[in-house]
C-alpha cells in the first residue's frame, strides 16, 4: 500500500477503505505522508465525495490519530456541539443548567478563528479562570461538582489539526464531508457517546442554506450510527446574531443575565431549550422534549443554574466576584451608540457582517497566537422584526479604537424599511 495509490484512486472517484484511510491517517499524522500528497487527495475528496463508510473510517481514524478520553466513570455524560456563528454563547448558558439538573458535563471546547473568540477564550474573560487542566483534574472536576470546561488538549484528534490547517490553505474548508469528520473526530477523542449537535444555518454560519444544514446533520448522525454513538441534530438560524451581545466579555455579561433569571431572549430560549431537551432524553433525565424545555426554565428561575456557573468559575480558579458584581469588568474605551436612520421595521441585522465587524474591532483572531481583546464587540437593544422609531438607539459598539468605532458606525448594519 503507499500513498499514490490512494491518491489516484480517489482521483478516479473509486470507494476507499478502511485500511487505506487508517494508512493515510497515520502517515500524515507522523509526518511520512507529505503536505502536497495531503492536498493531493483533500482535494480529490472535496471534487469527488465519500459515502457515509468512508466519512465513518475517516473521522474514527482521526478520532484514534492521538488520546481517546474515556469518560466511563463519570456516568451518562452528553456533549454538545455548535458548527459556529456569531454570538454564540450558548455552551455557557446551557451547560450550567444541565449539570444542575443532574448531567455530568465534561465538556473541552477550542479556541475561536475568526469573528470572535471561542468558549474557551470567553470564559477566560474572567479573571482567575484556568482552562489549561490535567486530564485528571478535569474529570476529578466532573466527579466533584458536575460540571468541568477546559480548553482541548494538544493530543486531541492531532490528524484533524493537520488537516484542518491544511484545508484552509488549499480552500477546502467549506466541505460537508470533510467537516462533518473533523467535528465528530474530536467528540469521539474527547470521550463522548452520546452527543447533541446544534447544525446553524444562514449568512453568519458554514452552512448558508438549509439543503447543506441537512445534508451534514444527516452524515453525522448516520456517523453516530455506523460508529455505536447517539447523536441528535438540532438545526438553528444563524442569519442574525444569537442574543443580544457579540463579543468575549459582553457575551459573558449576557450570560450571567440570563442565569440570573433577569430576561431570556427568545431566541435564546428557543435554542437552549431544544438543545437541552434532547441532552436530557439522551441522559433518561426527561421523558420527553416538552418535559425536557420546562425543567431547563425552571432550573433557570429557582437559582440553581446560575449557582452552578458560580461553583464552575470558582472550581478552576475563577475570581466568582466578577459574575456576582460585573461592574468590576473593564470595559472598552468606547461605547458609541447605534441610532435609527429613519423609522419602520428592522428587515436585516447580517450575522456575516456583524461577526466580521466584530473581528475587525479586535473581538477574533485570524492565527491562533493572535491576542484577543476581551473588551470589545456589540450589544444590540432591537433586533429584526422590531419596530423602531427615527434616533432611537438600536444597539452600542463596544470599541478601544475610536477609529474603528467610526468606521463600524458608517457601515448601516441595521436595515430598516
Amino acid at each position: 500500500m503507499n500513498i499514490l495509490d490512494i491518491i489516484a484512486k480517489k482521483r478516479d472517484n473509486k470507494e476507499l477503505t478502511k485500511e487505506e484511510i487508517e494508512y493515510f491517517v497515520e502517515g500524515y499524522t507522523k509526518g511520512e505522508v507529505t503536505d502536497y500528497q495531503a492536498s493531493a487527495l483533500v482535494m480529490a475528496i472535496y471534487i469527488n465525495g465519500m459515502n457515509d463508510q468512508e466519512i465513518t473510517d475517516l473521522t474514527l481514524a482521526m478520532a484514534h490519530s492521538g488520546e481517546v478520553l474515556d469518560l466511563s466513570d463519570l456516568g451518562d455524560v452528553v456533549d454538545k456541539h455548535s458548527t459556529g456563528g456569531v454570538g454564540d454563547k450558548i455552551t455557557l448558558i446551557l451547560m450550567p443548567i444541565i449539570a444542575s439538573l443532574g448531567v455530568p458535563v465534561a465538556k473541552m471546547s477550542g479556541r475561536g478563528l475568526g469573528f470572535t473568540g471561542g468558549t474557551v477564550d470567553k470564559m477566560q474573560s474572567i479573571p482567575g479562570y484556568r482552562t489549561d487542566l490535567t486530564i485528571d483534574e478535569f474529570k476529578q472536576n466532573v466527579k466533584n461538582i458536575g460540571i468541568c470546561l477546559m480548553g482541548q488538549t494538544a493530543n486531541l484528534a492531532p490528524a484533524d489539526k493537520k488537516l484542518y490547517a491544511l484545508r484552509d490553505t488549499i480552500a477546502c474548508v467549506e466541505n460537508i464531508p470533510l467537516i462533518a469528520s473533523s467535528i465528530m473526530s474530536k467528540k469521539i477523542a474527547a470521550g463522548a457517546n452520546k452527543i447533541v449537535i446544534d447544525v446553524t444555518c444562514g449568512s453568519g454560519a458554514f452552512m448558508k442554506n438549509k439543503e447543506d444544514a441537512d445534508k451534514l446533520a444527516s452524515i453525522m448522525t448516520r456517523i453516530g450510527e455506523l460508529s455505536n454513538r447517539q447523536v441528535v441534530c438540532v438545526q438553528t438560524n444563524m442569519d442574525e446574531p444569537i442574543g443580544h451581545a457579540v463579543g468575549n466579555e459582553l457575551e459573558i455579561f449576557e450570560v450571567v443575565d440570563i442565569l440570573k433569571g433577569r430576561y431570556l431572549q427568545e431566541d435564546i430560549k428557543h435554542i437552549i431549550c431544544e438543545l437541552g431537551a434532547n441532552m436530557l432524553m439522551l441522559a433518561n433525565k426527561a421523558n420527553s422534549i416538552e418535559e425536557g424545555k420546562q425543567k431547563i426554565l425552571e432550573n433557570i428561575s429557582n437559582g440553581q443554574a446560575y449557582d452552578k456557573f458560580i461553583q464552575l468559575v470558582s472550581n478552576q480558579g475563577g475570581d466568582a466576584s466578577y459574575i456576582e458584581h460585573m461592574e468590576k469588568f473593564e470595559k472598552a474605551k468606547y461605547i458609541v451608540p447605534i441610532t435609527a436612520h429613519k423609522s419602520g421595521r428592522i428587515t436585516r441585522l447580517d450575522a456575516l457582517q456583524v461577526g466580521r465587524l466584530a473581528a475587525y474591532l479586535g473581538a477574533g483572531r485570524e492565527k491562533k497566537e493572535d491576542d484577543i481583546n476581551p473588551r470589545v464587540g456589540f450589544w444590540f437593544e432591537r433586533k429584526v422584526n422590531d419596530e423602531v422609531n427615527e434616533g432611537e438607539i438600536l444597539g452600542y459598539i463596544h470599541a478601544d479604537d475610536e477609529e474603528k468605532a467610526n468606521y463600524v458606525l458608517s457601515q448601516n448594519i441595521f436595515e430598516i424599511n
